[in-house]
């Protein structure tokens, strides 16, 4: 093994290898030497060189997500770490531990005019866990360091390492701990590419993890709620796959007083559940009896856990109709997001609702099966509705969704698809993932990419058009796996406007809206190695369905092409329809 002998660089590696983080996503760079040269010279680590530090960003976050551990992502100074801001955005409000390490400049060759260089230090300072700015080796070029700031050299040597390692034990310990994104900047004076065959450091390598407490203090209050409360409704967001117990699923969907909402990222699944919430809200929306029936759905209880919800339907109603308790269980997080938050549990909702359950006093109510009737009607009328229109967004969707093979990591774009997803069942087998935590189109194809690289089986990325070629260049890696699917349904623009409030049939609604496009995915497909078929009609669709799952040598892109000037009338026209 070979180590920079930059002192700080030798710390940083010794500390991730002390910690178990061993994947390394690098974007090329000259400042970021002492690190690449470190950490690529070391078996320990996976080193993967991913050169757009936006989609390299996204890519370490597809890992960690998948991984459930820390992955870093490692860039040079200057512009290419602000590439990395919307993954961390995203982490953050995922609870990802995504571990950014910048090389910095030394401060006095910042805002001088040197090249690449920017401030930053505290750079994502809204959107982080931690963040941490190393200081600067005075055992390494001290005269070049005396010729532009003597004052830096008043602090000695032992006293930077000192810092340095506390510093980034610290920071370690966070990411590790509470899941969360951290942010490491180390300032590198030149000679960047010297190398020495044993480390001049050593760090420690204890690290404490604390466990959470058993129950909160007042969970006999709580039980007294939820025994009393003849309409309790279970809404859950973004949720790893395979997380929530068995015993806690079956009793929850068995229990009349209790209806559980699931969206399709809540990896979530039982008959007696609801998973098509806008199927349920839509039809009330409409109806001359809507304050009755929201009533009639209005709950006493709200339980929330997991990620953002997608539904904004379930918002609106929630908001409007506020159930009298609202109980959000997160170890670390409670978004008010009804407006009517009275409690935050600060445990796993594996262990709080075992805690709640074990006194569960089923109360006699009606509210689960009134429901899961208006659910038979609308599912029946769903599969009318389907014989009597043309092809579309609405239609491919349900296709496509039926012939996903079980057991693939499903990883989904934002805005329409995830949207559209949300009407049809996904198979239980299925492990359904997006980038909830800020709803971009930015990263979602990098993001499965990454996410696919240590999954067992295959991984289907379904995506809209623009989700897809604002991120194409996340297939400009050599790490994208031959049974690798893309599902790309092109409309053509930004569909999703067609269906809000505003939009019109203007020049200026297509262009800066809407965007109208004609591009299709063929010749990327051609530039990155990728198998192409192209579908324009359900013929056709479910034709190409019946083998782009087959193995192949190469990952492979279905384009699905739907009308841009029907598809919004389809949709809204579903919701007449169940109505």
């Amino acid at each position: 093994m070979m180590y920079s002998n930059i002192p700080s660089a030798q710390t940083l590696v010794l500390y991730f290898q002390s910690r178990g983080i061993k994947n390394i996503v690098i974007s090329p760079g000259s400042r970021n030497a002492p690190l690449t040269l470190s950490f690529s010279k070391n078996p320990f680590f996976n080193c993967f060189s991913i050169v757009d530090e936006r989609c390299a960003g996204f890519f370490a976050l597809g890992m960690a997500q998948q991984l459930r551990e820390p992955v870093a992502v490692v860039c040079t100074s200057g512009s290419a770490l602000l590439n990395y801001y919307p993954a961390v955005s995203e982490a953050y409000y995922s609870d990802i531990p995504l571990i950014v390490v910048s090389a910095d400049r030394p401060s006095y060759k910042i805002d001088v005019g040197d090249g690449q260089t920017i401030r930053q230090k505290n750079i994502f300072e809204q959107h982080i866990g931690v963040t941490a700015n190393l200081k600067q080796d005075v055992s390494h070029a001290t005269d070049t360091i005396a010729m532009f700031d003597s004052e830096i050299l008043k602090e000695t040597q032992t006293e930077i390492q000192q810092y340095n390692e506390a510093t980034i034990a610290s920071i370690l310990h966070k990411a590790i701990q509470e899941q969360t994104p951290v942010h490491i900047n180390i300032p590198f004076e030149e000679p960047l590419y010297d190398l020495v065959e044993a480390p001049l450091v050593e760090v420690s390598e204890s690290l404490e993890i604390v466990k959470q407490d058993a129950s909160p203090e007042n969970l006999e209050e709580l039980q007294s709620i939820w025994n009393s409360s003849k309409r309790k409704m279970v809404l859950v967001g973004v949720n790893h796959p395979n997380t929530i117990q068995k015993e806690i699923v079956e009793e929850l969907a068995n229990d009349d007083s209790v209806l559980v909402f699931t969206e399709t990222t809540s990896n979530l699944h039982h008959s007696n559940f609801f998973p098509s919430i806008d199927s349920i809200v839509a039809p009330i929306e409409k109806s001359e009896n809507r304050d009755t029936l929201f009533q009639a759905l209005q709950p006493d209880l709200l339980i929330t856990f997991g990620g953002l919800i997608v539904s904004k339907k379930i918002k609106a109603f929630l908001r409007e109709y506020k159930p009298k308790h609202h109980w959000h269980i997160d170890p670390k997080k409670a978004y008010d997001t009804f407006f009517c938050l009275s409690a935050h549990i600060k445990k796993d909702p594996n262990t709080f609702l075992n805690g709640i359950l074990k006194s569960n006093n089923r109360v006699k109510s009606k509210y689960h099966s009134d429901w899961v009737n208006v659910r038979k009607k609308y599912e029946r009328k769903r599969n009318t509705y389907q014989t009597q229109i043309g092809f579309s967004d609405f239609k491919a969707f349900d296709i496509l969704q039926r012939s996903i093979p079980k057991g693939y990591q499903v990883h989904l774009a934002n805005s329409s698809t995830v949207r559209y997803t949300q009407l049809f069942a996904m198979d239980a087998s299925l492990q359904v993932y997006c980038n909830r935590g800020t709803s971009g189109i930015d990263g979602s194809t990098s993001t499965a990419v990454g996410a696919s690289v240590f999954y067992e089986r295959p991984t289907l990325l379904i995506t809209g058009d623009l989700s897809f070629f604002y991120d194409s260049n996340g297939l400009w890696n050599n790490y994208t796996r031959s049974d690798f699917r893309i599902i790309l349904v092109n409309n053509a623009g930004g569909g999703i406007f067609r269906i809000l409030p505003g939009s019109e049939d203007s020049p200026e609604f297509s262009r800066y809206f809407e965007t109208h496009h004609g591009l299709t995915a063929e010749q990327l497909a051609k530039m990155y190695n990728f198998e192409y078929e192209m579908a324009d009609d359900e013929d056709k669709l479910k034709r190409s369905l019946t083998h782009f799952y087959d193995s192949s040598d190469k990952p492979k892109i279905l384009e699905i092409l739907t009308p841009r000037l029907r598809n919004d009338r389809i949709l809204l026209g579903y919701f007449d329809f169940i109505s």
